[in-house]
């Protein structure tokens, strides 16, 4: 099996590491040279798309990638891939095709548990282009019956990204807006969720998130009380001084249901809560 990547970054390099095995090429793209010399350390062979203009190297790697993985977000224009390689996509028709969305696609529901069959009624532009790739993807896979996996994820953390590297460097903050609730995902859960996907018949739309969505502020209290430190004060929404990106977020809140990655991929979470993350972060290292 041949794996090619739009996107090789967080995410998509820990799918890398946990299915390594189970490929016997890897490819994906980068959006600059500098960081292609990374990408082969990593035994990814390194390709540049900057997220408009097709290149011979990719189609000719297209051509014969059994499957294909796509964490690029979308812009005014629609999805990138898609844009640019969807012909050759549809030539290559690779038995696999996974695209990283993100919950943000729901918009808000009050509170509410909302399922794959939850209406979307998305508020920011970042996730009204996300849904718009959605419907992108979705018609490509019924125009050429490819097999398609969409899933949606909620907020992603793991090894260098965390409350504990927050909390080291200063920035973490525990803004306090009653009700408000999100729920997360472990990146080793993304990359598990993936792998487990080779070996179903699955397809279609999936939730990837933990089991417990939580208020914010509990995950840096609790990840300051497992360093021993004095978690930062708590601040009313109101007057907390965020990022209009991180404000939007606050303006939704849901619940995110898990079930039916769970059942269709028989698949078990490594890390359910953020409790049990965070314990296994601190234990064995979280940079």
């Amino acid at each position: 099996m041949r794996l090619f990547i739009f996107g090789t970054g967080f995410s998509s390099k820990a799918f890398v590491e946990a299915a390594r095995d189970r490929f016997e090429w890897i490819g994906g793209t980068t959006r600059s040279h500098d960081k292609a010399a990374h990408l082969s350390e990593l035994g990814i062979e390194p390709f540049v798309f900057d997220g408009e203009t097709p290149t011979s190297a990719i189609r000719d790697a297209l051509a014969s990638a059994t499957h294909v993985l796509i964490s690029i977000a979308p812009t005014e224009k629609g999805d990138p891939v898609l844009n640019a390689f969807l012909a050759d996509l549809a030539k290559a028709s690779p038995q696999w095709i996974a695209y990283l969305s993100t919950v943000g696609v729901y918009g808000n529901h009050d509170g509410d548990w909302v399922s794959e069959e939850t209406e979307c009624h998305p508020t920011s532009l970042r996730s009204r282009q996300r849904l718009a790739a959605e419907s992108q993807w979705l018609q490509f896979a019924h125009d050429t019956a490819s097999r398609l996996i969409i899933l949606r994820l909620s907020g992603i953390y793991g090894k260098g990204r965390n409350a504990f590297v927050n909390l080291e460097r200063g920035t973490a903050k525990r803004v306090i807006k009653p009700g408000q609730v999100f729920n997360r995902i472990h990146v080793t859960d993304i990359a598990g969720i993936l792998r487990a996907s080779l070996d179903t018949k699955a397809c279609g739309i999936y939730n990837g998130s933990d089991d417990e969505p939580a208020a914010p502020q509990d995950v840096v209290t609790y990840a300051a009380e497992l360093m021993g430190v004095t978690p930062p004060p708590e601040i009313p929404f109101e007057k907390a001084d965020m990022s209009p990106m991180a404000r939007s977020f606050y303006g939704e809140v849901k619940r995110i249901d898990n079930t039916k990655v769970k059942r269709d991929m028989n698949y078990t979470f490594a890390y359910p809560t953020y409790r049990v993350a965070l314990e296994a972060l601190w234990r064995d290292g979280y940079k």
